[in-house]
């Protein structure tokens, strides 16, 4: 893999994503690219507290990318009428 697909991948690879057994949390920016929208419509979410996170030390704020999945398959549309 060259260097411009490794810095547009939307997950971190699974040894990173991964360490012994426990999920590493991910930062705002990492969100934002995981699930296609921008770091201040994430800002908006935590804000309103629409979306799954949690604080580390006080402010910086994370996210399980596993949550995230399953927050955002609850807004999965089939596409279709009548379907």
């Amino acid at each position: 893999m060259n260097a411009v697909q490794e810095s547009t991948s939307v997950e971190p690879p699974a040894h990173q994503r991964e360490i012994r057994g426990f999920e590493v949390p991910v930062d705002v920016r990492t969100a934002a690219r995981f699930l296609g929208v921008s770091p201040s419509l994430v800002y908006a979410y935590v804000e309103r507290k629409q979306i799954p996170h949690f604080r580390m030390m006080g402010r910086a704020i994370r996210f399980s990318l596993s949550e995230l999945e399953k927050w955002r398959r609850k807004f999965f549309v089939n596409g279709g009428i009548n379907e």
